[in-house]
């Protein structure tokens, strides 16, 4: 999600900056106004919490600016202080520790440049479990797919907020795989032979068949969800969860032989759930340079020495749950073809390789070799080759081989 948060980031500040015009014009930024971008959660997992801090970036930037060399900590109504390190892109905290019930957490951060911001104080939300993950085949919105549905029940109907996560991973299998490989081998010149009569042979390279030395077959791919994906029961006579957390097309190539998707539920207090609405809906809301605009909200953190000050973010303790679910396609969709494969275009090129006029097309072969432009899948061993698209053959050149070490099959 914190692709999207950066992206919303920068669409706060143009939007402030946007709120007086109603018609379309040019966009210059010349009254760029940085703000600090502050991601946490705190969760009642024992692990390395984590916060994320950046400043949000200008139209012609490529991406975030992280927010170097700060001084992070949550404490806590009982004394207790955790401090962070900063790792990567992220600060995590020195110990592992988890929220408790009942206690009162609090963020405090003090930026590189000696900036002080503090977070309202926040009470660890209710623990609902989640009681298990559904795949099953529906119709949604006139298309055919597969629809995963988180399913929990808080029986004291104090939950009502909830914000998901996901992570799915899936087994991809080439096509047109083979199993040898052709690559391009120099030999060295070889003198002439006065006695025998052989004339010198310059130095040049051979095309040579051999047996492939790793995994190129079946792959593994992951990815994370990147939507704020939000429900509530409050509107329900109890607080029972049937969501609909990812649907995916039965033309999806993600599904054609393997799939699992880990879920993580976060249960949300009133104010969080209404933060990360906010945040849904102007993604949702249209152009940035919309004649309808939202100005600019805060969250829960504020400037210690200018509380006027804008600061995009939310910090939150909140009961999670998490589950994960694998499921075949030919379990969902039996005797039926599978999806389009990852890359549409799988026809064999055949080669003969030998020089002159057509169907010779020896060098066009071994510069397709060598470049790696296509490769391997049917041979003859002396001079006709079978060549695809690397995909198609070879699933690494887009995909991971790496077995992920949960996988079950």
């Amino acid at each position: 999600m914190k692709n999207f948060i950066y992206k919303i980031s920068l669409f706060l500040i143009l939007a402030v900056a946007a709120s007086s015009c109603t018609e379309q014009y040019v966009f210059q930024n010349n009254d760029f106004e940085s703000a600090l971008v502050v991601e946490g959660t705190i969760t009642n997992e024992l692990k390395n919490q984590t916060i994320r801090l950046s400043q949000v970036y200008e139209l012609e930037e490529t991406g975030p600016k992280l927010e170097k060399g700060a001084n992070v900590s949550v404490s806590d109504d009982q004394g207790n202080e955790y401090q962070f390190e900063e790792k990567d892109t992220l600060y995590a905290s020195i110990t592992p520790f988890k929220a408790e019930p009942g206690r009162k957490y609090q963020l405090k951060i003090r930026t590189s440049a000696g900036k002080n911001y503090t977070s309202d104080e926040q009470v660890l939300t209710t623990e609902t479990k989640i009681d298990n993950l559904t795949a099953t085949v529906e119709n949604v919105k006139g298309e055919r797919g597969v629809q995963i549905n988180v399913n929990s029940y808080d029986p004291t109907n104090t939950s009502k907020y909830y914000r998901y996560e996901y992570t799915e991973t899936y087994k991809i299998i080439a096509p047109m795989w083979d199993s040898r490989e052709a690559v391009m081998v120099p030999f060295p010149a070889t003198p002439p032979n006065l006695e025998e009569g052989t004339p010198e042979i310059p130095a040049g390279e051979n095309i040579v068949v051999r047996p492939r030395n790793r995994e190129t077959k079946t792959c593994f791919s992951t990815k994370n969800s990147n939507d704020i994906i939000l429900n509530s029961t409050n509107n329900l006579s109890d607080d029972r969860v049937h969501f609909p957390v990812r649907f995916i097309s039965d033309q999806n190539y993600i599904i054609s032989h393997r799939y699992s998707i880990f879920v993580k539920q976060y249960v949300q207090n009133l104010a969080a759930y209404t933060y990360y609405k906010t945040l849904k809906d102007l993604s949702t809301s249209g152009s940035v340079l919309s004649p309808k605009q939202p100005g600019f909200f805060y969250g829960n953190i504020k400037c210690v020495e200018n509380p006027t000050e804008k600061v995009i973010g939310f910090f939150e303790v909140s009961a999670v749950s998490s589950d994960r679910i694998f499921f075949n396609y030919v379990d969902l969709f039996p005797n039926e073809r599978l999806p389009p494969y990852y890359e549409s275009d799988c026809d064999i090129r055949n080669f003969v390789d030998c020089e002159g006029d057509p169907p010779c097309s020896g060098v066009a072969l071994r510069s397709i070799i060598r470049t790696r432009e296509l490769v391997l899948v049917s041979t003859d061993y002396v001079s006709s080759y079978g060549m695809v698209k690397p995909p198609c053959g070879d699933c690494t050149t887009f995909s991971s081989n790496i077995v992920p070490p949960f996988w079950i099959d």
